[in-house]
Formats: structure tokens, C-alpha cells, sequence
């Protein structure tokens, strides 16, 4: 039977040579064979005669496999399945004659295949979440171990993720199979270890869970679910692993507890506030601002949309009254609501530093932001972002366009799609109008960027870095349109 010998494991470009040249010999999947050698030095990758080169080279030319092969083959060899190999070929061999097979999502071997690349880009995900490193001390000063057991054989793909992450420390991911070091600048791979040749506790660990159990909430516990996204398996080697079947066990009197407290008292001053504005009325459908605090009060008291309710108070925008440039953000932060200004977080410190470097005081400039109350979903102690809709954002454009009525910039820049929705009325594609100079109604100009939310949540370094010039860049074409 042509036998194909493979450096290892996850070997796929010995198995792509291999398979082409069975597939150009003609050799059906039931008679090829795939084995791994353990890492020896393969030599030549058949162990039965096979064609001459000369005629591969001329076939291998007029033979090849779609984008899409490639992508789930990579994925497919991780997984632990031992005969993922005849898989892969089966669908080579059937490529040759039928071009768009990995189209048919239906056909069994392709969704065998998508299914089992679907499981090692969990596993993929389930290694960034869940390695725990432990801190040790060497010669050369602290290291961080961690011992994993992944799913598939997902170590070496992941292990770049690790890397830009903690591109700082020192430290090694061990595994049964293999092991990556990282000693700041360069990622080594070497052989698999034993759970012994990791660090069983450290310090740290205390405080890591005390913080798992007090963002445990009881009253949003659904046991499948957690074990859906934190799989048994993973639990052995997760220090909050051990609190879990002691916190799942006391969630009960735990959300009685939670049930049978008393109501926290509203904010004093923000109801005081609120009262005064309703008797007044300046919250009407026809009330006009006469200037700027008068536009503060008045969204204290604002009920046009349902956004008011959760939002500790409204954020007006601050600056200069006759400012030339108007900063338009989507909506207030975390930190923005508590402080009841906007872009003091860390969106507001990109934005002020990008200002400083295109050459723009921001003490020059009024910012505020499209939505005036703070959209958020609870999560434990935490208050996630949601995104504006459009119907909230029409809402409060009322207010924005009292606010540009009031201060009368010469520019304003809108900083992404859901500003530009409020400047302009209309949904706004940010990639291809930006950096655009479009005339308002009433003559002005107005321009659009990004919003500095964006760069931070750029994951790879060099691509931030980019996006941050093309922002400061686009600042600097505002500074020349005032």
C-alpha cells in the first residue's frame, strides 16, 4: 500500500506534498496511507514506487485546490482524530473533478471537515481563555509557567497570541505534546512536558480568586451555559475552579439574599434636579435653550427616549461658546456618566493626545458626543457599552443641534458611524467618506473620522499604530479646514 510518513503530528505541508502526488499518481483514498514518524527525518515521503518527477511536475501544474481547501485543511490536521488525514484526502481526490465541492456544506465529508475545524478554533478560543500562568523566580528574575491541555493540537497557533499580549514577561506555556517559550523577543517550540514540570500555586492565586468570586453573581447563574463556555475538562488545571461547586452550592441563599434586600435610594441631587426641570418644563418638545447651561439643565431632565432610566445623569458637551471646531463622540462612557463630562476616559485621553500631536488645543475645541445618556448592559460590577440604535440616536439629535445652534463651529468631526448619523441625518459608510469636507445647511463644514474607541480596541500593535497616524492625519486636515 503507498505509504506517506509524516514529520509529525501536525505536519501539513509533508501531508499537502504527500497527498499531490498521490492524487497526480492516481492512487484512490482507500489505498493511500498516511503515518507520523514522530519527528524522525522523513527522507522521501513515499515508501512504494510512484511516477517520475518529470510527469508530477507537468500534472501538478494543471491541478489545483480552491482557497477554501487550504483554510479548512489547516485547521482539520490540529484536530486529534486519527484519521483526519484520509478525511482531508478523500476531499483532495474528489476536488480534481469537482471544483466547487467545498461549497456543498451539505455533503458529509465536507461538513465532517467544517465540523472538525469548527472544534479546533474552539479549542483555539478555549487556550486564550482559560491558560493560567503562575509565577516563579530564576537567575535571570521572574517567569510566569502555565501547565494547559488543550482540546486539539492548538499550541503552536496560538501561542502568537500569547505573545503580543504579554510581550513584556518572560514565559512558557507547557502541554503534553509540546511547549512554547517567550523570553520578550523571540517564541521557541520544544517537546511536550508533565504536569509536575509546572508550578502547582503562587501568590497571586489568593487574589485571582478572591476577584472570580466576587464577580460570581448567583442571580444569573445557569449551570449548562457555564459549562458550555468553561468545559469540565479545563477545570483541573483553573484555580477558580475549585470555588465553583462551593458557589454553584450557595447561589440559592445567595439570590434570596439579593431578593429580599432592600431597594438602593436614587441618586438625591439627580431626582432634585430632575423635579425641577419637570415642573418647569424645560423638557417640552418646544423647549429652546437660551445658552448652554440652560441646554444642561434641560437634559437632566429629558425623556425622549428610554436611555435616562439606567444613566447616572446626562452629559452635556464643555468647551469654549463660540468654539471654531465641534468634536462630535457616539455617547458618554462609564467614566464620562459618573463624572458628568465628556471623553475623560481612555477614549477621551487618545483623542486629547492625537489633538496635541495634529497641533489642536484642545482647551480650543467644544466636545460632546451624539447620544447624552450612557447605553450599558450590567455585568457584576461592571457597566458593558451597547451601541446607540438609530431610533435613540434621533432622538437626541435634538439636543446636539440646539448645542450647534448655540456654539456655532466653523467645523465640526464627527467621530465614527454613529455621530455621522447624528451630524448628517443618514448613515454614513466612516471608510469611505472619511476625511471628506461636506457642507452642512448652514454652511458650515463638517468632516469625518474615526472614533479613538476604535484604535483601543485594535488587538495587534503595528496595525494600531497605522490606524493612530491615518487618525492624527485626518486631525490635521481638520486643523487646515479651520
Amino acid at each position: 500500500m503507498p505509504t506517506a510518513e509524516l514529520a509529525h503530528e501536525t505536519d501539513f505541508d509533508g501531508w499537502r506534498a504527500a497527498a499531490r502526488r498521490f492524487r497526480l499518481a492516481g492512487i484512490e483514498p482507500a489505498a493511500a496511507r498516511f503515518v507520523v514518524r514522530g519527528g524522525e527525518e522523513t527522507g522521501d515521503l513515499f515508501s512504494s514506487a510512484h511516477p517520475g518527477e518529470g510527469d508530477d511536475a507537468r500534472r501538478e501544474a494543471q491541478f489545483s485546490v480552491p482557497r477554501a481547501f487550504v483554510d479548512v485543511a489547516e485547521d482539520v490536521i490540529l484536530h486529534r482524530s486519527a484519521d483526519r488525514f484520509d478525511l482531508m484526502y478523500r476531499l483532495l481526490w474528489r476536488l480534481k473533478d469537482q471544483p466547487d465541492l467545498m461549497k456543498v456544506v451539505s455533503d458529509p465529508d465536507v461538513a465532517d471537515a467544517m465540523e472538525r475545524a469548527k472544534n479546533v478554533s474552539r479549542a483555539n478560543h478555549k487556550m486564550k481563555a482559560f491558560v493560567r500562568f503562575r509565577l516563579v523566580e530564576d537567575d535571570e528574575g521572574e517567569a510566569y509557567v502555565a501547565w494547559f491541555e488543550p482540546a486539539h493540537r492548538v499550541l503552536e497557533r496560538t501561542a502568537g497570541f500569547f505573545a503580543r499580549r504579554f510581550a513584556t514577561m518572560r514565559w512558557s506555556i507547557l502541554t503534553p505534546e509540546a511547549s512554547c517559550f517567550w523570553d520578550g523577543q523571540t517564541l521557541v517550540f520544544g517537546p511536550g512536558a508533565n504536569p509536575e514540570d509546572a508550578p502547582q500555586d503562587d501568590e497571586i492565586e489568593a487574589f485571582w480568586k478572591t476577584y472570580y468570586a466576587s464577580t460570581f453573581n448567583p442571580a444569573r447563574l445557569k449551570t449548562k451555559t457555564m459549562q458550555g463556555e468553561m468545559p469540565k475538562r479545563y477545570w483541573k488545571n483553573l484555580p477558580e475552579a475549585q470555588l465553583i461547586p462551593e458557589l454553584v452550592a450557595a447561589s440559592r441563599a445567595r439570590t434570596d439574599t439579593m431578593v429580599q434586600a432592600a431597594p438602593t435610594e436614587p441618586n438625591a441631587r439627580l431626582s432634585k434636579a430632575i423635579a425641577k426641570h419637570a415642573r418647569d418644563g424645560s423638557f417640552d418638545e418646544g423647549f429652546v435653550a437660551a445658552s448652554l447651561d440652560d441646554l444642561k439643565h434641560g437634559v437632566q431632565a429629558c425623556r425622549r427616549c428610554p436611555l435616562w432610566r439606567d444613566a447616572t445623569e446626562g452629559v452635556c458637551g464643555e468647551g469654549p461658546k463660540q468654539a471654531k471646531l465641534m468634536i462630535v463622540g457616539e455617547q458618554p462612557g462609564d467614566q464620562e456618566d459618573l463624572a458628568g463630562r465628556p471623553f475623560v476616559g481612555p477614549a477621551g485621553q487618545v483623542l486629547d493626545a492625537a489633538l496635541q500631536e495634529a497641533g489642536i488645543d484642545r482647551d480650543d475645541v467644544f466636545v460632546t458626543n451624539a447620544v447624552k445618556h450612557f447605553k450599558h448592559e450590567p455585568r457584576g460590577k461592571r457597566r458593558l457599552h451597547k451601541t446607540p440604535v438609530a431610533s435613540e440616536v434621533s432622538a437626541c439629535r435634538w439636543w446636539l443641534d440646539q448645542e450647534r445652534r448655540l456654539v456655532k463651529p466653523a467645523v465640526t468631526l464627527a467621530l465614527g458611524a454613529t455621530a455621522s448619523l447624528a451630524v448628517f441625518g443618514r448613515k454614513v459608510a466612516v471608510t469611505q467618506e472619511r476625511g471628506q469636507a461636506l457642507t452642512m445647511a448652514d454652511g458650515s463644514i463638517a468632516t469625518i473620522t474615526v472614533h479613538p474607541s476604535y484604535l483601543l480596541r485594535l488587538p495587534d500593535e503595528a496595525a494600531k499604530a497605522r490606524e493612530r497616524e491615518a487618525f492624527v492625519r485626518d486631525l490635521q486636515r481638520v486643523r487646515g479646514l479651520l
